[in-house]
């Protein structure tokens, strides 16, 4: 009678045993969709940041195409009164001329 108490005993142990096996995959199992989630919620993170370090970037560099539009058209209208002033000077320095030379003019007739 003691053997087969023994197979019953080492059998009961054997099932409890492989219960334990069973259930400890399953754990596992269930232990990682919660992983790859967290790894999809941090990838959607990593994700949304590149995008708002992309959009202020971006908004970054149309300041400084409008920066730069505005010098341009500060560096056009510098040019163009620099122009007018060699233009005035110019006229300026014609006019003495011309005023010369009907000076000289008038005083040999």
């Amino acid at each position: 009678m003691s053997r087969p108490i023994m197979l019953v005993f080492l059998l009961v142990i054997l099932i409890v045993t492989s219960q334990f096996e069973w259930r400890q995959p399953l754990l596992e199992l269930d232990a990682a969709p919660s992983l790859s989630q967290k790894h999809q919620q941090i990838a959607k993170r990593e994700e949304a940041v590149k995008e708002k370090i992309i959009l202020s970037q971006e908004r970054h560099i149309q300041r400084l195409n409008e920066l730069v539009r505005t010098l341009q058209m500060q560096l056009m209208r510098c040019k163009g009164q620099e122009n007018e002033t060699r233009n005035a000077t110019e006229t300026s320095r014609l006019s003495k001329q011309f005023i010369e030379l009907e000076r000289k003019h008038i005083v040999e007739d």
